[in-house]
């Protein structure tokens, strides 16, 4: 049985990656991921990532995100792989990388080196990276003050943006960067486009 394909989708919160993610999943038949919170663990850890309530150090919530990860990966990500079946992620190992790297200012060699150990050799085949400012994001949603990373300032969001922009030059094989600020219909196009481009079943 062959390997199933790993296809992410990263940016900002409110860069309309859920929406994507979940559309694309549904049109392959895949099997739809997401990050944090996608298992009984996940959830736990997922209250504690957002709750802004209760403080937390840049290195305890990257620990925190990449214990999720890990997890993730090992009970979910990896077997539905193996099995054959095509996986689709909002959010995966560049997020901790932007947020708590770029975003949070963590070194970005040892955040780097803990993602490593947290993912193994899972590596996703496609990242699709929806590109929008802030102040975009920022107009599309009431921002939530009760989560951790929604109610992080205009300045957090830009640090995070720049982050995900480097990741995606240092690795242009497997990212794409679309325009995500464009309508609904323009970006599903465009999505569409380098999904068929790539070769993607039912794309």
């Amino acid at each position: 049985m062959s390997r199933g394909r790993f296809l992410v989708f990263e940016g900002i919160d409110a860069c309309g990656k859920t929406t994507q993610a979940r559309r694309v999943a549904a049109a392959l038949g895949a099997r739809f991921a997401f990050e944090p919170g996608d298992s009984d663990l996940g959830a736990e850890l997922r209250r504690w990532l957002l709750d802004a309530a209760t403080p937390m150090a840049p290195a305890t919530e990257s620990l925190l995100m990449l214990a999720d990860r890990s997890h993730h990966v090992a009970t979910v990500i990896e077997p539905a792989l193996a099995a054959g079946t095509t996986v689709v992620a909002d959010r995966f190992a560049a997020s901790t990388i932007a947020y708590q790297g770029y975003g949070r200012g963590l070194d970005l060699a040892l955040v780097g080196a803990a993602t490593d150990l947290a993912i193994g050799s899972c590596r996703a085949d496609l990242t699709v990276l929806l590109d929008i400012a802030p102040e975009v994001a920022d107009e599309r949603r009431r921002r939530d003050h009760q989560d951790r990373f929604e109610s992080a300032d205009l300045a957090f969001h830009e640090r995070v943006r720049a982050g995900y922009q480097a990741l995606a030059a240092a690795d242009p094989d497997h990212w794409v960067v679309l325009d995500g600020s464009g309508d609904l219909a323009a970006v599903d196009a465009a999505v569409d486009a380098v999904l068929a481009a790539g070769g993607w079943r039912g794309a």
